[in-house]
């Protein structure tokens, strides 16, 4: 499919005049939101824990969760927790945030939209009997 890049808000949810717009690529393969610390710092955000984290080359650490954060993009906003990486690292948004404010990846553009299904407010499944 090729790179996707969107430029996303950030917010600090406790500190509201704490925010920045970045590029960041879009990767259906992750799962969390990351951020190169120095925008972790930035923002003011508190370590909530930590995790590990297994990266596409199959190698496993340990890394810090911050949060929480107010995402938006394409008009869609959702609070999140953020994963750190080092200085320098660039911004990655995972399947959990587009899932969360339902929006997919056109293949044919390369852009992030609302997902078709829903495309005025975001749809939420909950799957039950």
């Amino acid at each position: 499919m090729g790179k996707v890049i969107e430029k996303i808000k950030i917010t600090n949810l406790f500190e509201q005049t704490k925010s920045i717009e970045v590029e960041a690529v879009i990767d259906t393969g992750a799962t969390m939101l990351v951020l190169p610390k120095n925008i972790v710092e930035e923002l003011n955000l508190k370590k909530m824990r930590e995790v590990n984290v297994r990266y596409a080359n199959n190698k496993t650490e340990v890394k810090a969760v911050y949060g929480v954060v107010t995402v938006e993009i394409k008009g869609r906003a959702g609070e999140f927790n953020i994963l750190a990486e080092p200085e320098g690292s660039q911004p990655l948004v995972g399947q959990i945030i587009l899932e969360q404010l339902d929006l997919v990846v056109d293949p044919s553009t390369r852009k992030v939209i609302p997902n078709p299904r829903s495309p005025e407010i975001p749809m939420v499944e909950i799957l039950m009997s």
